[in-house]
């Protein structure tokens, strides 16, 4: 209980300062030093939360749709605002789309990447299938699966029309899971699903015209200590004015 109201003092911190932030730091065009920390402490602590997911306690609709109003905040290309999100509750559809996940599960265990001995991906991997497993057995269970699309096909198109596309729902579906976080609310991000995309148009009578970005299962979580990942070193892949270079 302590760690979680550690983190609503750090969101409530946020939200004030972010509102009512003193002249000195707008002078910088930053957020105060308080602000910033919980803003950092919530962009690094937003984990795909699969093990520790509450299978028993809906979530309301309300919490979701507070979320989706955040996201669409995000950045769109052109302004064109084409996304579209479809929150999926019926039992029975759940069940359903959880075979489908399971049946593109079932395919990507055979292709999973492999990472050499020490590299810190490896040490990972074990946990993170442990907690895939547990999602694969229980995706019907989730409280609410929710999909995020947006207006057009694109695998036909060139590489820029498909980025411009993407680059225009990732990042609400990316704020709309941050803003879930803020509120005790965990979510997952995958894409195996959509390799059953038509299955799942069929099913959920998505117009042939859409496409689905990212599906997210969500639930209230379990616990609060989540905590930064360990990743590739960020600085050996940032290159500055051409690739490769480093910044002196």
């Amino acid at each position: 209980m302590r760690g979680k109201n550690v983190c609503r003092v750090l969101l409530v911190g946020c939200w004030i300062a972010l509102a009512y932030d003193p002249p000195l730091h707008a002078a910088t065009h930053g957020v105060s030093p308080e602000a910033r920390a919980a803003v950092d402490h919530v962009l690094t602590t937003t984990r795909s939360v699969r093990r520790r997911l509450d299978l028993e306690r809906p979530v309301e609709p309300k919490v979701i749709e507070e979320a989706i109003d955040i996201a669409v905040q995000a950045p769109t290309g052109s302004n064109v605002q084409g996304w579209h999100f479809l929150v999926v509750t019926d039992p029975a559809a759940k069940k359903e789309i959880a075979a489908l996940y399971r049946k593109a599960a079932d395919v990507y265990r055979s292709r999973r990447p492999q990472f050499p001995e020490g590299d810190p991906r490896r040490a990972q991997q074990d946990r993170m299938v442990a907690s895939g497993v547990h999602l694969y057995q229980h995706m019907h269970e989730v409280p609410a699966i929710v999909f995020f699309g947006i207006d057009g096909r694109v695998e036909k198109e060139p590489p820029a029309t498909q980025a411009a596309t993407y680059g225009s729902v990732l990042p609400a579906a990316w704020s709309f899971m941050l803003a879930l976080r803020a509120r005790g609310v965990g979510a997952t991000w995958t894409t195996l699903a959509l390799n059953q995309e038509r299955e799942l148009a069929k099913l959920l009578r998505i117009p042939d015209t859409i496409t689905l970005g990212v599906m997210m299962p969500i639930a209230y979580y379990k616990g609060s200590d989540f905590k930064p990942a360990p990743r590739l070193p960020a600085r050996e892949r940032t290159y500055w004015n051409s690739w490769g270079k480093k910044r002196p």
